[in-house]
């Protein structure tokens, strides 16, 4: 195996055991850091900070990522002007937030046949956050739920 000090300086391709025998003068483990190389690449480095470097490196990768949260909002096509209004007013707070918003409409009963009803209701909620939202996935149909996805759009 081909062996590379702990200072980076190649010391050539030696057997197992004498890799091992000079990790030990150097008090420090041997890393396999090429096992599929023709010879196999080792290093000899201390393993516990090695390892807590990984860590650290993997965690500092884990902060700077941004997770999108998908926020749900569930409407009904008979409600009533305040609520309309409380939920308005939530969704713009999420949107400023930089979450994405998931309008639901429930068709519960004979309300079924009056579809259109609903579908003016979620278009006037899109008409009030359009300055911070568009549309990313438009209203469907899914069963008895009519469904659509509000993204905010980049501020600047």
């Amino acid at each position: 195996m081909l062996v590379i000090g702990p200072n980076g300086e190649q010391l050539g391709v030696k057997m197992r055991r004498e890799a091992l025998e000079i990790a030990y003068e150097y008090e420090m483990d041997l890393f396999c850091v090429a096992p599929q190389g023709n010879p196999p690449v080792c290093k000899i480095l201390d393993y516990g900070k090695y390892r807590f470097e990984l860590q650290k490196k993997t965690k500092e990768a884990k902060k700077n990522q941004h997770v999108t949260e998908v926020k749900p909002l569930r409407l009904s096509p008979v409600i009533d002007k305040h609520d309309f209004d409380t939920k308005l007013k939530h969704a713009r707070e999420w949107l400023e937030d930089g979450m994405k918003v998931k309008l639901d409409m429930r068709f519960r009963g004979r309300m079924m046949t009056r579809i259109e009803v609903g579908q003016k209701i979620m278009n006037d909620f899109i008409q009030e956050v359009s300055d911070l939202a568009a549309v990313d996935k438009p209203a469907i149909m899914e069963g008895r739920t009519l469904s659509l996805v509000l993204n905010p759009k980049k501020t600047k």
